[in-house]
């Protein structure tokens, strides 16, 4: 990364990792910590709902990683709901990474991957704290639905239709 901060010019890379992995725990442990300083309440893991690492490995799903320059610096995972739904979880980019387009590309990459996995349609939940992700959501077509699941601290839940 230029100067600490992604740019355009830098590489991108965005690759399956195994969701048990150190890198993947260590990226969901600073995705973690984020929250906790950013909802009011603090975070805890106990009150959101998780998905078993096995519902994040093919054929039920799928754990990213976004590198730039060979630097992790984002994650995100699609599981399947039932066999045309796929949800998003923990979509994350370091602070040091945002503003570049990479949230997008994440993004991108997480619906290929749910249509490669049979997925018609995609789904996720969000808090009305992380207001960026809300707006990244709506401009990448999706759509607030009514809430699916008992996410403690979801506000928004939305809905894209890949095919």
């Amino acid at each position: 990364m230029s100067g600490g901060r992604a740019t355009t010019r830098d590489e991108v890379n965005i690759s399956i990792e195994n969701p048990d992995s150190p890198l993947a725990l260590g990226l969901l442990e600073h995705y973690y910590s984020e929250l906790a300083t950013r909802f009011p309440e603090g975070f805890d893991l106990e009150r959101t709902i998780t998905a078993p690492s096995a519902e994040l490995r093919p054929p039920r799903g799928a754990f990213l990683v976004a590198h730039v320059d060979g630097r992790p610096v984002g994650c995100g995972a699609i599981r399947k709901l039932d066999d045309t739904t796929g949800e998003i979880k923990r979509m994350w980019v370091s602070p040091q990474a945002r503003g570049h387009g990479l949230g997008r590309r994440l993004l991108g990459a997480l619906e290929a991957t749910a249509v490669e996995l049979g997925c018609a349609t995609v789904r996720l939940d969000t808090s009305a704290h992380l207001t960026e992700a809300i707006a990244l959501y709506r401009s990448a077509g999706y759509e607030e639905i009514p809430a699916y699941n008992d996410n403690g601290y979801a506000a928004f839940w939305f809905e894209r239709h890949l095919t």
